[in-house]
């Protein structure tokens, strides 16, 4: 089960929202949970994506809603 800011912090992710303000913990927490992941580009840094496992809770909200 997602914390309220676990939840939170997939939504911004979904939304493309700016991430620097999210809480690391969150982060690693939905990257354990397999519905984020991190990928590497090829300049060193790295960026977040969802996973198909995070877009299904993405897209059942947005569709309840």
């Amino acid at each position: 089960m997602l914390s309220p800011h676990e939840f939170a912090a997939l939504l911004l992710i979904a939304g493309g929202h700016d991430l620097r303000q999210l809480d690391p913990y969150d982060l690693d927490s939905l990257v354990e949970h397999q519905l984020l992941a991190l990928e590497q580009m090829a300049s060193g840094s790295g960026s977040f994506r969802l996973t198909a496992d995070g877009d299904s809770i993405i897209r059942a909200v947005v569709k309840t809603h």
